[in-house]
């Protein structure tokens, strides 16, 4: 997402991304990955797909029921919780993917720590993390709360084996999105964090 403003194809992303020394590439449904130059680590679709992520429910389009509803039609999807959502606290979460059976989480630092909570609470629920610095009330900035050497510990000790991306992005709404450079920022993020995974 941090290449949106680049106006890039998929292959030219990935390309890009390669070239900036990443491993992955995170992408839409829609998105044609034939050919590409670096494998996919998340794939995102609009409505809950299984092997997909989907945002979770936003608390201005659906209820709780009708969320649950339409994860469990979609067994072996990924949920990813957001500040726009009705699923805004550790409890939520957990709450919700205990009635979504197969469930998992794609468990974004920055909302999480952006709302206040701990990401640590989620890893045994999460198949796949995306990394950035936030802080409470600030889902993401070039310092901020986040602990990573303790959420590095946190997946060791759950044995963890999914997906570490990478994300920054810039977009324009709601304003808490607004970031400037957001290649920039998750170039300087995978430096710092490559030594603690060593």
């Amino acid at each position: 997402i941090a290449f949106c403003d680049l106006g890039l194809g998929s292959h030219e992303r990935a390309r890009l991304a390669a070239e900036l020394g990443f491993d992955h590439i995170d992408l839409t449904s829609d998105t044609d990955t034939t050919g590409l130059c670096l494998p996919v680590g998340d794939r995102f679709s609009p409505v809950p797909r299984a092997g997909y992520t989907t945002v979770g429910p936003r608390r201005d389009e659906t209820t709780w029921d009708e969320a649950v509803e339409l994860f469990r039609a979609a067994p072996g999807s990924r949920m990813e919780p957001s500040f726009t959502g009705i699923l805004d606290t550790v409890e939520k979460i957990r709450g919700f993917v205990a009635e979504v059976p197969g469930l998992t989480v794609l468990l974004d630092v920055g909302h999480i720590v952006g709302l206040g909570e701990d990401p640590c609470e989620l890893v045994e629920h999460a198949s796949h993390l995306q990394l950035r610095q936030a802080s409470p009330g600030k889902h993401q900035a070039s310092e901020g709360a986040v602990d990573f050497p303790r959420l590095f510990a946190r997946l060791d000790e759950t044995g963890y084996r999914g997906v570490l991306s990478i994300e920054y992005f810039d977009l324009p709404e709601p304003a808490v999105y607004r970031l400037d450079d957001p290649v920039g920022h998750a170039v300087a993020l995978a430096a710092q964090l490559r030594p603690l995974l060593a």
